[in-house]
């Protein structure tokens, strides 16, 4: 998602958009012709669990963020904080927001996301624990792995590929979703 900077946060000019020559050659970007101060609007890194809980069989934990509609479910998701690595801040948003601690993380990818304008790192999270919502999830589901149905965008990428390296054919959710 990009943001709109109309002025210049160190001295207040209008901004616009200009074309500079850089490393790769001429780009356009948002700029300060006055002080040069440039919106860089690169791609924000948001972390990704997909959450298997050995104590409920191997099922795997979807959530529905409380802003999403009924029925939409997906992977736990969050930003790193600021001196943290992402190994460190996908085990810390799990426990935020569901409360298991996470026993187990491995990489699964890295995924493209332009349309939020974010890079997404996905991990494999082993977790145990009674499950607690934070606000900012309003439901949950269990499910078994070979019964997941991915979603052709971002983090459903990423599960798509931790099927695939259990030997699980990916199942694939009508896009957009019917209504």
């Amino acid at each position: 998602m990009a943001y709109a900077f109309h002025f210049c946060p160190n001295c207040a000019t209008s901004l616009q958009r200009l074309t500079e020559m850089e490393d790769g050659g001429p780009k356009e970007r948002t700029r300060c012709p006055a002080c040069g101060w440039t919106h860089w609007n690169n791609p924000t890194p948001v972390l990704a669990a997909v959450i298997e809980l050995p104590e409920a069989g191997g099922q795997l934990l979807l959530a529905r963020n409380a802003a999403w509609p009924p029925k939409m479910f997906g992977l736990v998701t969050g930003f790193m904080e600021a001196g943290e690595t992402p190994h460190e801040g996908i085990a810390r948003e799990v426990a935020e927001e569901t409360s298991l601690h996470a026993e187990s993380v491995n990489l699964i990818g890295v995924y493209d996301f332009q349309r939020m304008n974010q890079v997404i790192i996905a991990y494999h999270v082993v977790a145990r624990g009674d499950v607690t919502l934070s606000p900012e999830l309003a439901e949950y589901r269990l499910v078994a792995p070979e019964r997941v149905k991915c979603w052709p965008a971002g983090t459903g990428q990423a599960l798509a590929d931790w099927l695939r390296s259990r030997g699980i054919t990916p199942q694939w959710l009508e896009w957009p979703p019917a209504t």
